[in-house]
């Protein structure tokens, strides 16, 4: 059955490789169910209910992933976009986190539509690759002070803006401890460093007494507080367009650049030779629907699937394989809720780490490549947006292409995006 539904003889592996590479991966992915409810829970939805959107999220879009493209790829909420929802959409614009589910409902629409109709492809070609590595560069930096904020590590001053906290206290020692276990760990190559850093620490910290301890397995919670309590009229709202503009950007270049990357890695995408990227691109489109549903954040492919990869996965057996894990995490509801800020708090900034490396991509000599690159990552952080990232940077972009007339170089996608952006700042500034 397994040979029939995979075709594993074909892709040259064997259940018991395929398996094992779905372990790897999800090992390496699986810290989004702790991250995940303690970056949403900040806007006011329950923790337990987005624990568990979170979990059959991932294990929705994972499965859709292993039998309409049969990839070995895993899907889970996003990380970048689950800060861009709760710490812009919800903290920074005031809107309810039913109205931000109800623009990740309408982005999935959109995203499917233009998956379907090839509007995506043609996204993807026309945006500038400068521009594409320091999105995901900014969005890097933007949970990087995310992450040293929540741990304590930097603090507001009314002086400086920010300042160094107090680096003496449990949280930011804490937080410290665990980004040196996880670095370290990842650079002796050891499976799941991002998770056993974070348990580590939740663990230390519930037998110093600074955290309780609730248990490991329980009966999954109730998914009721999040189960369709989009907003789709309130994310209607004129607000909300360049919202769903950063949605939908970010969900492209993320998920299409992680899946080419992954698949061309696993040799799944060879010229001249036909591809499931259609299917997969479809596969994470709907994905994002059914999360907006569930109650989280965007759903996208992850790029921790290379160690999947790696490990020998070639097929949808492995993504089946992290599917199930996923359901089975179900039952650890109570370690999820023991989990503290500060001990996510250091896999965010090795996430934020390993993100800026696509800085190395932008063309630094060309001052009309580098310019609005570096203004799109510089701008996130210091904005607390990630969607001003991008409008400086396309908007810059247009504007320096077009005043040394190199008018032929500005994508029509890339214009688009810009003229979107300047209508957002003369007419909706709010």
């Amino acid at each position: 059955m397994l040979e029939r539904l995979f075709q594993l003889h074909e892709h040259g592996t064997n259940v018991r490789t395929e398996i094992l590479a779905g372990v790897t991966t999800f090992l390496t992915m699986s810290y989004i169910i702790f991250v995940n409810p303690e970056i949403l829970s900040g806007t006011g939805m329950d923790k337990s209910a987005v624990f568990v959107a979170t979990c059959l999220a991932a294990a929705l879009g994972t499965l859709i992933m292993a039998f309409v493209a049969n990839w070995p790829i895993g899907m889970a909420p996003g990380m970048g976009l689950n800060a861009f929802f709760a710490f812009t959409v919800v903290g920074a614009m005031g809107y309810s986190w039913q109205q931000a589910l109800g623009a990740v409902f309408i982005s999935g629409v959109i995203f499917v539509l233009l998956t379907v109709t090839g509007v995506r492809s043609w996204l993807i070609a026309g945006i500038p690759k400068s521009l594409r590595s320091a999105i995901a560069a900014g969005i890097g930096l933007f949970l990087a002070i995310i992450a040293l904020g929540s741990a304590g590590i930097v603090v507001a001053n009314p002086a400086t803006k920010v300042s160094l906290g107090d680096l003496t206290s449990a949280p930011a020692l804490f937080a410290i401890l665990g980004f040196f276990i996880i670095a370290a760990l990842d650079a002796l190559k050891i499976r799941g460093a991002i998770l056993i850093g974070i348990l580590a620490i939740t663990v230390l910290s519930i037998f110093t007494g600074n955290s309780a301890f609730y248990g490991v397995f329980s009966s999954p919670p109730s998914i009721a507080p999040t189960f369709l309590q989009l907003d789709i009229m309130g994310a209607l709202h004129t607000g909300f367009v360049h919202v769903i503009l950063v949605f939908v950007l970010v969900e492209v270049f993320d998920a299409t650049g992680t899946m080419i990357g992954v698949a061309t890695r696993a040799g799944l995408i060879q010229e001249g030779r036909p591809n499931r990227l259609g299917r997969a691109l479809l596969s994470d489109s709907t994905a994002i629907v059914a999360g907006s549903f569930l109650g989280t954040s965007s759903t996208t492919a992850y790029i921790e699937s290379a160690s999947g990869v790696q490990a020998g996965g070639r097929t949808g057996l492995t993504a089946l394989t992290i599917g199930i894990l996923f359901l089975l995490s179900l039952f650890l509801a109570p370690l999820a809720g023991a989990v503290p800020a500060y001990a996510t708090a250091p896999a965010l900034l090795y996430v934020a780490g390993l993100m800026l490396r696509e800085i190395v991509h932008v063309d630094w000599n060309d001052i009309t490549e580098s310019t609005p690159a570096a203004l799109a990552a510089i701008v996130m952080p210091f904005t607390y947006s990630i969607a001003n990232g991008l409008a400086f940077g396309f908007i810059s972009y247009v504007v320096l292409k077009g005043v040394t007339g190199r008018f032929r170089e500005i994508h029509a996608a890339t214009l688009l995006v810009a003229v979107l952006f300047v209508i957002k700042y003369a007419f909706f500034p709010d």
